[in-house]
């Protein structure tokens, strides 16, 4: 049989930031990939490059040498404009602080994906956010603003919003990191379901007691991925 195409593949990618102080190498060669379907969670103490390798996968930073493909798309020589247009529509992005617009309502910050990137007609935008909220369980919470909702809400909205142009990547930095223990639980079977129906779901936590949820788990340390375990199994160190 032949070896599925991974949904995601990183080659050999480093990561450097140039300050006053000197060169600081975030990422080193490192090599990823993650098949569709996969419950992915990047974990690691600060600084250990968790952030950057998800900047790279989601094309907001470009490698400094390597190469990212995501669903067989080159995104290490895509523009900055043409990452935009691929990144609306390939990647849905959560956030720790929820990142929702705050004039805005519940509705219509699921519904600006959708006009940014030009999907759905604007007949069908609204109809689609309502369902969108209704998956994730604040419908009700649909006209409200983002002050009005709770964390675990808001956070729900930012679901959401990720999911607006139906992408099959769901990448969430630290998504439960301001969220009490039965909100995270909350949050991480949804997206739990989001995996059983197809997307595949990358996340960045310091939080080790959620292992239950995630198909596999790799360990970042100064750069470069030290262990991985999958769901049911031991870990396995890498030299």
């Amino acid at each position: 049989m032949n070896k599925p195409v991974p949904l995601i593949s990183l080659r050999e990618v480093s990561k450097e930031f140039t300050s006053p102080s000197g060169t600081f190498i975030a990422l080193n060669k490192v090599g990823l990939e993650v098949q569709k379907g996969e419950f992915l969670a990047i974990v690691g103490k600060s600084g250990s490059g968790k952030s950057t390798l998800i900047n790279l996968i989601t094309g907001i930073d470009s490698p400094s040498n390597g190469e990212v493909y995501v669903a067989s798309t080159a995104i290490h020589d895509l523009n900055q404009e043409q990452l935009a247009i691929w990144r609306g529509k390939n990647v849905g992005v959560i956030f720790q602080f929820f990142q929702l617009l705050p004039t805005l309502t519940i509705a219509e910050n699921v519904m600006l994906p959708m006009d940014f990137c030009k999907m759905y007609s604007p007949q069908e935008r609204h109809t689609r956010a309502i369902s969108l909220l209704t998956k994730v369980g604040i419908a009700e919470q649909a006209d409200k603003l983002p002050s009005d909702l709770s964390g675990g809400q808001q956070q729900r909205a930012a679901i959401a919003r990720a999911l607006a142009n139906d992408p099959p990547i769901l990448v969430a930095d630290e998504p439960t990191g301001n969220l009490d223990s039965q909100t995270t639980d909350v949050v991480l079977s949804l997206f739990e379901t989001l995996v059983k129906e197809g997307k595949s779901v990358i996340m960045v936590t310091h939080e080790r007691d959620l292992s239950k949820y995630f198909t596999r788990t790799i360990l970042l340390s100064d750069g470069v991925i030290v262990s991985e375990s999958h769901a049911n199994q031991g870990a396995v160190h890498h030299a």
